[in-house]
């Protein structure tokens, strides 16, 4: 099973200040203004059982770069495996174009997380991942180096994947959500 999903719009930018290094008692910092060069969009397909990734950058986001990122995973999944793709209800998956291309290539199984639950989506795991170990802290003065950093990120990240795994059943998030409701009701808001 791969959970897929895109992550769009992201930029490539260079602080106006380098960044300074953490110093004892004194935490890294950096400056909140910023040089913007220009924005990717990652798609991914996190291997659920690997955890291992496939990842393609397009500039733009609509339904024939998802196309192309389907001829992707074709090409990178051995042809006798069924493929079950769990995404969010986007649009972009469900044009004419993406549907005659699935008619074509019934391998192919899409499972749509809930509206407003693509959080639901363990690639969203993935993405926080990437946000946090390489782009938070990251600077890039054009596109083309923002891609080949996130491509080098990715690459060690295959080297040794790990698969992400939740650690509550449904019931224990199901009465930690009953909890926060019931919290909130009675606060008189």
């Amino acid at each position: 099973m791969l959970a897929v999903d895109e992550k769009s719009q992201m930029q490539a930018i260079d602080r106006t200040a380098p960044i300074l290094p953490i110093m004892p008692t004194t935490p890294a910092r950096m400056t909140h203004d910023y040089v913007r060069h220009g924005t990717t969009s990652l798609f991914a397909a996190l291997d659920l059982s690997s955890g291992s990734v496939i990842a393609q950058h397009y500039r733009r986001h609509r339904h024939q770069e998802f196309l192309r990122f389907l001829k992707l995973i074709d090409a990178a999944v051995p042809k006798d495996l069924d493929l079950h793709l769990v995404l969010d209800n986007y649009a972009t998956h469900k044009t004419e174009a993406v549907k005659r291309w699935l008619i074509r290539h019934p391998r192919f199984h899409l499972h749509f997380t809930p509206t407003s639950s693509s959080w639901l989506n363990l690639v969203e795991r993935w993405f926080a991942e990437l946000t946090n170990r390489k782009l938070r802290r990251s600077a890039h003065r054009s596109v083309v180096e923002l891609e080949r950093d996130v491509r080098g990120w990715i690459n060690e990240w295959n080297k040794d994947p790990k698969p992400f795994v939740w650690t509550k059943t449904a019931d224990e998030i199901l009465q930690t959500l009953a909890a926060y409701c019931q919290r909130i009701n009675d606060s008189r808001h």
